[in-house]
């Protein structure tokens, strides 16, 4: 139907707003189903790059699967890096980064810290609460590589700081003195 409707919209002339929401609903269908070649495809069968940006943009507004989130920010950033403003491009930086951390997670775990991924240094510190040492051990060394050179709202040195916080409350132990009984 999709498929259909595209054809439609080269024969006759469809509204600006409806354009981007047929697309829109294309594009978050194609990555529902996992085809992140064929929503490749489509992206760049768009000829106006306004239009583009548009439906790139609403779509991970949708809040679409990891897979999705992570598709959609790396496209994002890779093809209108000028054109979005440094708020929404460090958002949709952290965005892509937190998807990566968590696609390091195990399949099935990562459901439990899914709300987490726009958050990368609250699924760190969230990893550490749980004791999931081996998980945050890859996190971070993930962290590391991605966060080269780049400014996106936190940085090595936070990351750092949060595993040296836990390290030493996991070194606390607190005691009390035992009292003396008659």
């Amino acid at each position: 139907d999709y498929e259909l409707c595209e054809e439609w919209v080269h024969l006759y002339p469809v509204p600006r707003e409806d354009l981007i929401s047929l697309h829109r609903e294309h594009l978050l269908h194609l990555l529902e189903m996992g085809d992140m070649e064929k929503a490749l495809q489509l992206l760049q069968r768009i000829e106006d790059p306004g239009i583009c940006l548009a439906i790139s943009e609403q779509s991970l507004d949708q809040h679409p699967n990891l897979a999705a989130s992570h598709f959609l920010a790396d496209y994002l950033t890779g093809h209108f890096y000028t054109n979005l403003t440094t708020a929404r491009r460090n958002e949709i930086q952290t965005l892509y980064i937190g998807s990566k951390v968590l696609l390091t997670l195990p399949e099935l775990s990562r459901v439990n810290y899914i709300h987490l991924s726009s958050k990368p240094l609250l699924m760190l510190e969230q990893l550490l609460m749980n004791m999931k040492v081996d998980w945050v051990a890859v996190a971070v060394q993930t962290l590391h590589q991605l966060l080269a050179g780049q400014e996106i709202g936190f940085t090595v040195e936070d990351i750092d700081n949060l595993l040296s916080k836990y390290a030493e409350k996991a070194l606390n132990f607190p005691f009390a003195l035992k009292e003396k009984r008659s």
